[in-house]
Parts: structure tokens; C-alpha cells; sequence
């Protein structure tokens, strides 16, 4: 069995580790309940487990540190960050794992915050939306509830505020008036609703557009 270090820490560890276990609080709050935030005490392997948040696991605060805590404690030049890693919980379940390794002033690790994502709803939530979202295809109808040549100009005016950096409703008035020099040189002014079309989409007023078209 590992020895257990915790009596050997030094201050600094100490408010380290106190830390990590309020920004793990803080994590937990914030993505509950799909996602487990476990803090690590790497100084003390045979009880590493300091802290659990939101249970998926079935882990508790004392257990010992897993195979990638293990090898963050053997070599201190490991990887701090392994993002989005596929896992799995006791009972099947898939998740998705995330594990950030905490260095002293030493470059030795001291702890390890680890969340654990359970993909299972969302799975089911994709299922679902994939089928509800779903068209039949072989019908020959075509049809859009859209009036005609709605959809051009709103991919236009996108088009235009990504040039800018911008989204259409964060355009500045002297960028609306070249936007609205743009769509007229197209042709899309003369689109039926065309002034409604574009007020909805940037924001604004219909007399606002009719002036930045003047």
C-alpha cells in the first residue's frame, strides 16, 4: 500500500489543494447533475479521493488514486491535461472524462480534478431530436414556408457580417449602409418584404433600413 503522505505537506500544497476543492464546488453547481467533479489528492495515493460532487461513480472520499493518478505521481513531466477521453462508469454507462493534473511551485504533482460527464441523456436526447427532425424523402412535394428570397437575404447579410468580425445585429450604422448598397447591387431589395426581412434579422426598425438605404 502506498505510504500516506498527508501529514508531509507544505503550506503551499495545503492552499492548493483547498482551492481546488472550491473550484470543484463550483464546477459541480454549475454542470449538475450530469456531471461528477472528483478532486484528487495525489500526495496521499492510498486515499486519494478528497472530494466527489454530483455521484456518478460511486466513488467515496478516501479511496485510492486511479492508474492516471498513479502516473502523474511516478512522473511529473505527464501530460497536466487529458480533455474529452472516452470512459466508462461500474454499471456501463459511457462518459466523457476530463482530468487536469495540479503542479506545486516544484513542478511536483499535488492533486488531480477530474469530471466525469454521463452521456447517457444525452444520447437519448440526440435519438430523440434525430427522429423528431427527421423528413420523409420520398414525397415530391416541395414546399418552404418562407417567403421567397427570405433566405437569400439573410444568408447574404450573415455572409456580410462575418466578413466584419460582427453578427448582423452587432453591425455598426456605416456597416449597414454597405450592406444595404450590397443587396440592392444583388437585386434582393426588390424581394418581396424585403425591408421586413432584413429589419428582423439585424435588429432593427423598418426606418431604420429604409434610411440606411437612402
Amino acid at each position: 500500500m502506498a505510504k500516506n503522505t498527508k501529514s508531509e505537506k507544505t503550506p503551499e500544497q495545503q492552499l492548493l489543494l483547498a482551492q481546488v476543492k472550491q473550484i470543484a464546488e463550483g464546477l459541480a453547481q454549475t454542470f449538475a447533475p450530469f456531471t461528477e467533479v472528483v478532486v484528487h489528492d495525489l500526495l496521499d495515493p492510498a486515499h486519494a479521493v478528497l472530494a466527489v460532487h454530483n455521484n456518478l461513480s460511486g466513488r467515496q472520499i478516501g479511496h485510492p488514486a486511479t492508474e492516471l493518478g498513479l502516473a502523474r505521481i511516478m512522473d511529473p513531466a505527464y501530460e497536466q491535461i487529458i480533455a474529452n477521453y472516452p470512459n466508462q462508469f461500474a454499471d456501463g454507462r459511457q462518459a466523457k472524462s476530463t482530468s487536469i493534473g495540479i503542479k506545486d511551485s516544484a513542478g511536483r504533482y499535488v492533486a488531480a480534478l477530474c469530471m466525469n460527464i454521463d452521456l447517457t441523456l444525452f444520447q437519448s436526447f440526440q435519438s430523440a431530436m434525430n427522429r423528431f427532425t427527421a423528413v420523409e424523402g420520398s414525397t415530391p412535394v416541395k414546399e418552404s414556408l418562407d417567403p421567397s428570397g427570405a433566405d437569400a437575404i439573410r444568408a447574404r447579410i450573415d455572409a456580410f457580417a462575418a466578413k466584419m468580425a460582427a453578427t448582423p445585429r452587432s453591425l455598426k450604422p456605416q456597416n449597414r449602409r454597405a450592406l444595404m448598397q450590397e443587396l440592392k447591387a444583388a437585386g434582393l431589395l426588390d424581394v418581396r418584404r424585403a425591408m421586413d426581412t432584413i429589419a428582423a434579422h439585424l435588429g432593427v426598425s423598418r426606418a431604420t433600413v429604409y434610411s440606411d438605404a437612402r
